[in-house]
């Protein structure tokens, strides 16, 4: 849209400092564990003195303190906070930093204007004493032309899919347990598993404990052409998280009109419409997801009303409207950082 953006984001190896990316000035800077004790005095040092007309802050749990230091107009965008998840994930330790962090921001970044992505994160926010005026919602979405239905792939009978990072506090082992309940019923039922993760091991585990060892596949990571093929196969996709931001994947498979089974939580009841574009229950109640799967794999006519208001609902998200709610928003940033205050 013709602006000029800088991306501040963490070194890997492989790339170099400082690139060009689809038009946009990347700067890498430390590295993944210590990258958010290294944003601030970059900024401070390196790019304080350029002349930016607003400096946008992503809060992924741990605050950068630049909108307490930019000299021009700052926000920030967030996706969700942790809250109780952090300690399903990870250790005391770092479950404590993570909680500082966001104690931090829920208590310092009052008067920041913020991007939220779902309506359940912009409750969130004024829930923790946010005002509500200061408060954008702006979805994410989904690349239309690569996530769409394709009549010449066929829906595989029984076929689950989970897409995601294979992560403890993700609920993959819910999935597991219930796709054993299925399978009593539906002997066909099978579960793809695409991702990668740490809990891997775990889960292979788990389900050689529970004999599905050929009912469950360990994807890994994919390409996006494997990726939109194995949404495209699949007569549900199921999100057994605790919690979202918002739910991309839940938004890429219904744009390939793939029903979705997910967590009744933050994020997840705003990206799927229980009953029209798939069905929601309870975090953790094995029992309720396995009756979910068992009623969108067993009723074809059920499937089909999905599938169609699955693409209806996907096609309302579309990054090219994202990006100029966000243009919008980020205008009106600028222009309250202009704007004489009242004395």
């Amino acid at each position: 849209m013709g602006h000029e953006v800088t991306v501040v984001a963490h070194r890997f190896r492989g790339r170099p400092r400082e690139e060009t990316v689809d038009g946009m000035r990347v700067l890498r800077v430390g590295g993944k564990f210590d990258f958010n004790f290294r944003v601030l005095p970059f900024y401070l040092f390196s790019l304080r003195r350029e002349r930016f007309d607003v400096v946008v802050e992503d809060l992924n749990k741990l605050p950068f303190f630049l909108c307490k230091t930019a000299r021009s107009a700052s926000c920030a965008i967030l996706h969700h906070f942790f809250g109780s998840s952090i300690w399903k994930e990870t250790n005391p330790l770092f479950a404590m930093y993570v909680g500082l962090g966001e104690w931090i921001v829920r208590h310092t970044y009052r008067s920041v204007p913020f991007c939220a992505v779902s309506e359940s994160t912009a409750d969130e926010l004024v829930a923790n004493g946010f005002p509500a005026g200061r408060v954008r919602i702006v979805h994410n979405a989904v690349d239309h032309g690569v996530y769409k239905p394709s009549e010449s792939v066929r829906r595989v009978p029984g076929r689950i899919v989970y897409l995601g990072r294979v992560k403890k506090y993700k609920g993959i082992d819910f999935l597991v347990r219930a796709l054993a309940a299925v399978r009593r019923e539906i002997p066909h039922a099978h579960l793809v598993v695409v991702g990668r993760g740490d809990d891997l091991p775990r889960l292979e585990a788990l389900a050689a404990e529970l004999d599905l060892q050929e009912a469950v596949r360990f994807a890994g990571f994919v390409d996006t052409g494997e990726k939109v093929r194995l949404l495209r196969e699949a007569e549900v996709m199921a999100t057994p998280s605790p919690k979202e931001g918002w739910g991309v994947t839940t938004i890429e498979a219904n744009a390939c009109g793939t029903p979705v089974v997910a967590s009744d939580v933050p994020g997840l009841r705003d990206a799927v419409r229980d009953g029209e574009t798939g069905l929601l229950v309870p975090y953790g109640d094995v029992d309720a997801l396995a009756e979910a799967l068992r009623r969108v794999l067993g009723d074809q006519e059920q499937r089909t009303r999905f599938s169609e208001a699955s693409i209806r609902w996907a096609d309302r998200f579309h990054w090219e409207k994202s990006a100029e709610e966000t243009v919008q928003w980020l205008e009106e940033v600028i222009a309250a950082r202009s704007t004489p205050r009242r004395k």
